[in-house]
């Protein structure tokens, strides 16, 4: 068994057999335990889950908007990644602007009523073409606040100054290895009130050694079976990229989460998932000749055998 989905799935075993329920904000309602870290070898694979598949494309897109500076979904839709739509739609319909039907508490009424999805998916696909045609509706609507992007490559501090926390981090690295310094935070107190969604995953940290990268990532509250397969296959991508632009080879992944759940309307298909076994890892490989982490495109990361478990769809929690 890969290591990868095994410690995966024994964390998915763990809230189900210890977690607590607990309401959440979005109504919902969990099961859920406090503090858990899982660590994977970058050297035994790429860690993309198999016992379900998981849209590498979206997990590469969605980096790379966050690289970018980025804040306005527009970048994710030109590349049809729906993955954070829910968050600016959310912002148009409870705008003075928005004069259609209504959508309060649309993520869980689009589950439960068949006429309102219909409804809700008109609506939606409406935002999308709007964000995606007219400049003025997607620099409003489309801007989802100073998201990731923004506070990692401008996070701006009490002095007034912008700071490229993830240019530091590289150029720290070539400088300085054995730094201790090597840490990104997207979590900014005075500003979450213009986040349309507060950072989840808030700080990460680098640790040269022999010659190897690895990375921790913290989490505040983590949705177990959507958003943590993403979220691993997220920093170990950015790993092999920072390791790629540093001249250095990959060590682990750690992650560490706080409010670590599984939504109630998840917990059919996670014992589906835990029913499954799991399958040898996928590898990854990047452009050699691409230099800067910050000039890489899709085109040049490419997944390598690749051949996980059907996928498995689960509604998301808004």
């Amino acid at each position: 068994m890969n290591q990868a989905d095994k410690v995966y799935l024994d964390l998915c075993r763990n809230i189900l057999e210890h977690g607590t329920k607990k309401e959440d904000r979005t109504g919902t309602g969990t099961i859920s335990i406090f503090g858990y870290q899982l660590r994977f070898n970058l050297q035994e694979g790429f860690p993309l889950l198999t016992t379900k598949r998981v849209p590498f494309r979206l997990v590469a897109t969605e980096l790379l908007w966050f690289l970018k500076g980025d804040t306005n979904v527009r970048y994710l839709l030109e590349n049809n990644n729906h993955i954070w739509d829910e968050w600016g739609f959310q912002k148009w319909v409870e705008s003075e602007q928005y004069d259609g039907p209504d959508m309060t508490n649309f993520g869980l009424r689009s589950q439960e009523d068949e006429q309102f999805n219909a409804i809700y998916q008109e609506q939606l696909k409406m935002y999308q073409e709007r964000v995606l045609t007219d400049d003025d509706f997607a620099k409003e609507f489309g801007d989802l606040g100073n998201v990731y992007g923004k506070q990692w490559r401008s996070w701006e501090g009490a002095d007034g100054k912008v700071y490229d926390q993830i240019q530091y981090i590289i150029n720290e690295i070539k400088r300085n290895p054995d730094s201790r310094r090597l840490l990104c935070n997207a979590w900014s107190a005075s500003e979450l009130e213009n986040q349309q969604l507060p950072p989840c995953h808030y700080a990460f940290q680098f640790y040269v050694n022999e010659g190897k990268l690895s990375c921790m990532f913290n989490m505040r509250s983590n949705d177990v079976f959507l958003g943590l397969p993403f979220n691993i296959a997220s920093y170990a991508l950015l790993t092999h990229l920072i390791a790629h632009e540093c001249g250095l080879e990959v060590g682990e992944l750690i992650y560490s989460g706080a409010d670590v759940h599984i939504y109630s309307n998840h917990v059919d298909q996670i014992k589906t998932q835990l029913e499954r076994e799991p399958r040898a890892l996928p590898t990854i490989e990047l452009n050699r000749d691409v230099e800067s982490i910050f000039d890489f495109e899709m085109k040049d990361i490419q997944l390598i055998g690749y051949e996980p478990h059907s996928s498995i769809k689960a509604p998301v929690a808004v």
